[in-house]
């Protein structure tokens, strides 16, 4: 396998994000298909294109021979100080992505790895993401890294 390098996305990776986003969404589709739409993606691609001028919302691919493998969307997120709350500064992974194709070469890992660094390096108290309970991958991925809960949603569904 080529080396791996992991870069900020431009306008043109457009189409590879495309590409991944509907994967993403597939997955939670076929894991919740009474809420998630199947042959939909996440982001227009009018909102790709502002995403991608958000200093507050980075986005990041890597990328092998030429080829995007992966991606993870960021997400600068400040609570303020309350008479409750400390003042936090969070770096939310708002969407994080590895091909299909690519899948078991640790891709995602190196991907986590350099949010991590990123997130040291510009200040941020924590890194936080949300993961739906239903895709057993994804929380067995993110338990792996280290990460735990932090909060519980719950539902009941009322048909």
């Amino acid at each position: 396998m080529s080396e791996l390098t992991i870069r900020q996305a431009t306008h043109q990776d457009i189409p590879d994000l495309n590409r991944l986003l509907y994967q993403v969404q597939q997955v939670h589709h076929e894991a919740r298909p009474d809420l998630f739409k199947a042959g939909a993606k996440k982001y227009t691609d009018e909102e790709l294109e502002q995403l991608l001028s958000d200093p507050q919302r980075p986005i990041f691919v890597a990328v092998t021979n030429d080829q995007i493998q992966g991606y993870v969307f960021l997400e600068s997120l400040e609570q303020q100080e309350s008479h409750i709350l400390h003042a936090v500064k969070t770096l939310y992974i708002d969407d994080l992505c590895v091909d299909k194709q690519a899948r078991g070469q640790h891709i995602g890992s190196q991907l986590y790895a350099f949010v991590i660094d990123y997130a040291k390096q510009k200040g941020y108290y924590h890194v936080t993401l949300n993961v739906w309970a239903d895709n057993q991958k994804a929380l067995g991925f993110y338990e792996k890294l280290g990460l735990h809960p932090q909060k519980i949603g719950m539902e009941i569904i009322l048909e």
